[in-house]
């Protein structure tokens, strides 16, 4: 664990860049209402009839859409984003599998004090749509359902925005599980005989966000978001995304996806997802 949080310290320390930014911070804010929403649509298909080299039948399809919503004055800030993926896939004689499954939601007001840090309030909410299945037996066990879990979190703390490509913020927080008795996520391990519903932490969060323009057709953004229940310093939540996006053409974009999860509570090993995509965007507005 110590290992992951060295790593995203760097990561985010050696993503700083100092030659191709400059523009970047000499903009002019813009106040006002400002909206954004992006779609993407992936898919793949292959089909053998008699094919000597070998090969087994398959598709996966994958729709992305990412949409922000934000108001700046010379006062505050309030910004508002919402992530959501879903797809599956399917080999040979395989039922459809679920490949990606996400809902996220996130709104972080910020009162602009003309200093070196902000203060700010933010919600969040993280859940699926979906039902999940562990595949790595015989018998596929369900270990998830549709919105099961689901969580939320509420922080207030102080905010730094050293350029207009990164910025962080640390603070006290709240975050609740929610979850059915039958797949236990917001179990409590102290009480032996129950299993709870409902988990509520306090603790201490610490959020930093990149978004970084590497040329004129690739962006890499990065979101970190670190966790820790004051009543259990040794445990630290992570939640790491990233995402390489490069244009090819007007509606094509090349995507890499990588993340890196980890709660001791779900399992004592961090979790890796990583998908690499080619396939049609849309910029709805």
């Amino acid at each position: 664990m110590r290992k992951l949080l060295v790593g995203i310290i760097l990561t985010v320390m050696v993503s700083t860049p100092f030659g191709n930014v400059t523009a970047e911070e000499k903009e002019e804010v813009e106040y006002g209402w400002k909206k954004t929403a992006v779609a993407g649509l992936n898919f793949t298909q292959n089909s053998f009839d008699n094919w000597a080299q070998g090969g087994e039948d398959s598709w996966s399809w994958q729709l992305d859409v990412n949409a922000a919503l934000s108001k700046t004055e010379k006062k505050y800030e309030w910004s508002n984003s919402l992530k959501t993926s879903f797809g599956k896939t399917r080999v040979g004689d395989e039922s459809a599998r679920k490949a990606a499954d996400e809902l996220r939601f996130e709104s972080v007001y910020t009162r602009l004090l003309g200093i070196f840090v902000d203060p700010y309030a933010s919600v969040s909410a993280r859940t699926q749509y979906a039902a999940g299945y562990d595949y790595s037996t015989e018998t596929d066990i369900q270990t998830s359902d549709s919105f099961d879990p689901t969580y939320f979190t509420e922080s207030v703390g102080l905010g730094v925005k050293p350029a207009g490509f990164i910025k962080t913020r640390v603070g006290a927080a709240m975050k609740q599980t929610v979850s059915s008795v039958k797949y236990g996520y917001a179990d409590d391990p102290d009480t032996e005989n129950e299993i709870e519903d409902f988990k509520n932490e306090f603790g201490a969060e610490l959020v930093t966000d990149l978004s970084l323009k590497l040329d004129k057709n690739i962006l890499f953004t990065s979101k970190v978001e670190i966790f820790s229940d004051f009543n259990t310093f040794k445990s630290i939540d992570v939640n790491w995304d990233n995402m390489f996006k490069a244009k090819v053409s007007e509606y094509i974009d090349v995507s890499l996806n990588i993340r890196i999860f980890y709660d001791e509570d779900i399992s004592p090993k961090r979790q890796i997802s990583q998908t690499l995509a080619v396939g049609l965007t849309y910029t709805l507005f």
